[in-house]
């Protein structure tokens, strides 16, 4: 996968944009051949010139709001879907997931790359269950490796990135880790250790976080293979109690779909400028099916869950970007479902939700909770509230 994203792919396309007018300028009256050829090799330096420099405006820009991972990313070649099995309305296929193997990933520390800060876990994880794959960060609290902590069990936040997005969006462009980092510091926010998972599994559609079975099972790939591969390889939290679920753009309808969706999986949903309706984003394939369209809008699931599940939303957003579908989910809410709706300004895009980040951050804290004893973090849950069958991760040995 040739990477779109970081400063030394940024430096060495703007390098070459420089170089495609020097080059030109200092050779121009030296071209030998005939008129036409001179004519022919000038206006191919001149066109040269002009495709460098709009790659380097376009990698520029693809750089600060991270759209696109790679050139299959872009051009829609890359699927990240090895297998789409049908695995029912709860997601595992029937499978006993606590039972399941271990996950234990293999990870490796981000370096050389300034725009992700530092702290940085990386691995590509092929899923089990959900039959997609792709690459997944994890970031660990200041407290992780502290002594007084080495017998507790962490909470943790799935980060969700926006279509087209990137998993590197949430430290590259929200500087997540930068922001909270002091925060936990200083006890302000709870220690979490978190966790951002590739969400664009299709080459060119948005999943919109469903199971499609043939196609993708992008839910079960977030909510199952995801969360127990950090279960079995870290001290995390198992119980739904311990996570929370957070995204902006199509990555907060993401956060507030699974958080509803699933409480026995996530305990809270944190959403920047969402939607309810997934038709939001042209290119999801829940947007041009009638019966997916319906069944997978929070809004939907909120009003026809068998009782009101056991979740909190904090959903942030301007009017009719964000605010006003969150204002429709507080209106459906009964307990013990709780939704927070705070308005945003500044319109959409990163710069707007990174500063939203502490104080998404503190509220959370306050809805999960911090590390606990491992005794106190056993998965097992009872059925969810919404119908689903509950996902637990194994007791092993975590790092």
């Amino acid at each position: 996968m040739t990477s779109l994203t970081g400063t030394p792919v940024l430096i060495a396309v703007c390098g070459a944009a420089v170089l495609a007018v020097l080059v030109p300028l200092a050779v121009w009256r030296r071209v030998p051949g005939p008129r036409a050829v001179r004519a022919g090799v000038r206006l191919a330096m001149v066109a040269a010139a002009q495709v460098s420099a709009v790659l380097a405006v376009f990698v520029a820009v693809n750089d600060q709001y991270g759209l696109y991972d790679s050139w299959g990313d872009l051009l829609g070649t890359e699927s990240h879907v090895a297998a789409a099995p049908d695995l029912g309305a709860d997601g595992t296929g029937g499978r006993d997931i606590a039972a399941a193997p271990r996950v234990r990933q293999p990870f490796a520390p981000v370096t050389g790359d300034p725009d992700l800060g530092r702290g940085l876990l990386l691995t590509h994880l092929k899923g089990a269950v959900s039959g997609a794959e792709g690459e997944v960060y994890v970031w660990l609290p200041p407290q992780y490796g502290q002594p007084a902590y080495r017998d507790k069990d962490f909470p943790v936040v799935e980060l969700l990135a926006g279509y087209p997005g990137s998993a590197r969006d949430w430290w590259a462009n929200l500087d997540a880790q930068t922001r909270l980092r002091p925060l936990m510091e200083r006890g302000e926010v709870a220690p979490f250790i978190l966790v951002s998972p590739r969400t664009t599994l299709l080459p060119g559609e948005d999943t919109g976080c469903v199971n499609v079975p043939g196609v993708v099972n992008a839910d079960s790939w977030l909510s199952v293979d995801v969360r127990k591969m950090v279960t079995d390889t870290f001290r995390a939290r198992r119980d739904a109690g311990g996570w929370a679920v957070a995204g902006f753009s199509a990555g907060a309808h993401c956060a507030a779909r699974l958080a509803v969706g699933h409480p026995d999986r996530y305990r809270a949903g944190v959403a920047f400028s969402g939607y309810n309706d997934p038709a939001a984003e042209p290119d999801s394939i829940a947007a041009h099916d009638a019966r997916l369209r319906r069944t997978t809008n929070p809004l939907w699931m909120l009003t026809h869950a068998r009782r009101p599940p056991l979740t909190s939303l904090y959903l942030t957003g301007e009017p009719r970007d964000g605010y006003d579908d969150g204002m429709a989910l507080r209106r459906a809410a009964e307990p013990p479902t709780q939704v927070t709706v705070v308005p945003s300004t500044g319109g959409h895009r990163v710069t707007v939700w990174g500063p939203l980040v502490p104080d998404a951050f503190r509220w959370l804290s306050g809805v999960v909770g911090g590390p606990v004893a491992p005794e106190a973090s056993t998965g097992r849950v009872k059925a969810s509230q919404s119908g689903a069958t509950p996902v637990s991760a194994s007791g092993s040995t975590r790092a």
